[in-house]
């Protein structure tokens, strides 16, 4: 089939069948779907209910799809221990502080994640939350979460999995750090407990995390190889990443917000201002835009531009039954005229009536060749 007969219809839907599509309450999340934004809250309420339900509505203004919580206590993450294994070494925003002491000031009181569960809601956000031990599942599982998230360090953790898939609910899990065989010892996991509908997340697990260290291209590797929607969770202090993931086939991009650097928070530094995140917010959709799906020729907003390429004009005066030459046929603009690819089949041939420059050649002008 040559170009001219072959249709250049737009054939994104056949390129994306059979992709891997969860659903998050209701809405899905994967290859082809809108990007699914999620709003990190983690410490940056800095302890107070009012400064949590000013990040839920910064969240809505920004444009996210989600906000995350997360849910554990500090005896619940480690011990309150001041030997050295306790103790945050040094290359991170919290070196030498102990852990108890930093999950203490970063954990959100658990009577708060109803009542911001609802106000998210009512802002058109959905609301879920990691847990970091077992029972955190079972208070999340009352307060109806559509989803659960896994963290990247507790990936490892095979127990708190299986808890979360035998909810039924979809799992997210972060990825940080972790091997192929991690990554696939945990997917397999959720899935011998129960969970139907998993997404994972690139992450590295830097606070803040590079750029350089991302391997984004690792996105499409991981889709190919556990058959689900992947995304990224970026602790970058820039949109960069975000909307490069995008561009890589992100279908979930989760990030930290904060309502200002300035304000003390253990995950300040890696966490983006309100107006900050709505850019990336634009960014992303942007990109998802842009990308599109798979076709050849003109797009609407071209069809414009179309009557502006070239095509095979009359140049000079031209009797009746005269030879076309290069002198009196060439290839210019615009294109009302036969394909410029035609000129060698009408250089020699006679004008079947008298013709005048800016002529148009159509094939109705076009007579037998001369002798």
């Amino acid at each position: 089939m040559s170009g001219a007969d072959r249709p250049d219809a737009d054939v994104s839907a056949t390129s994306k069948a059979g992709a891997p599509v969860i659903s998050i309450g209701g809405r899905r999340v994967g290859s082809g779907e809108p990007v699914y934004i999620i709003a990190e809250l983690s410490a940056n309420h800095a302890g107070k209910y009012a400064r949590a339900a000013e990040l839920v509505e910064a969240a809505a203004r920004s444009g996210a799809d989600a906000v995350k919580l997360q849910t554990y206590t500090a005896d619940g993450l480690t011990l309150d221990s001041d030997e050295p294994p306790f103790l945050v070494g040094s290359g991170t925003p919290w070196s030498g502080r102990r852990l108890h002491d930093l999950y203490l000031e970063g954990s959100m009181p658990w009577e708060w994640q109803a009542g911001l569960k609802s106000l998210a809601e009512a802002r058109g956000l959905q609301c879920f939350s990691t847990p970091c031990q077992i029972d955190a599942v079972e208070f999340l599982l009352e307060l109806d979460v559509p989803c659960f998230k896994i963290a990247s360090f507790e990936l490892v953790d095979h127990a708190l999995i299986r808890a979360v898939a035998a909810t039924g609910r979809p799992v997210i899990m972060s990825t940080g750090m972790a091997t192929m065989d991690e990554i696939d010892e945990a997917v397999a996991a959720a899935r011998a407990a129960g969970a139907k509908e998993i997404a994972l997340l690139r992450c590295n697990s830097a606070y803040p995390a590079p750029p350089t260290e991302f391997d984004l291209r690792t996105i499409t590797h991981m889709a190919a190889t556990w058959s689900v929607p992947v995304g990224l969770s970026d602790h970058t202090l820039g949109t960069t990443v975000a909307v490069a993931a995008t561009a890589l086939g992100a279908t979930v991009i989760e990030k930290h917000l904060t309502l200002s650097r300035q304000e003390p928070s253990p995950d300040q530094a890696f966490s983006l201002e309100p107006e900050e995140f709505a850019a990336m917010v634009r960014a992303v959709r942007e990109t998802e835009a842009a990308l599109g799906g798979l076709r050849y020729g003109p797009s609407p907003a071209e069809m414009k531009s179309v009557p502006f390429r070239r095509s095979l004009f009359v140049v000079a005066p031209i009797a009746e039954g005269e030879v076309f030459t290069a002198e009196n046929v060439r290839s210019i603009r615009p294109g009302d005229g036969l394909a410029p690819k035609h000129l060698p089949t009408v250089t020699g041939r006679r004008a079947t009536r008298a013709l005048r420059p800016g002529t148009p050649l159509s094939w109705e002008l076009v007579g037998a060749p001369g002798p």
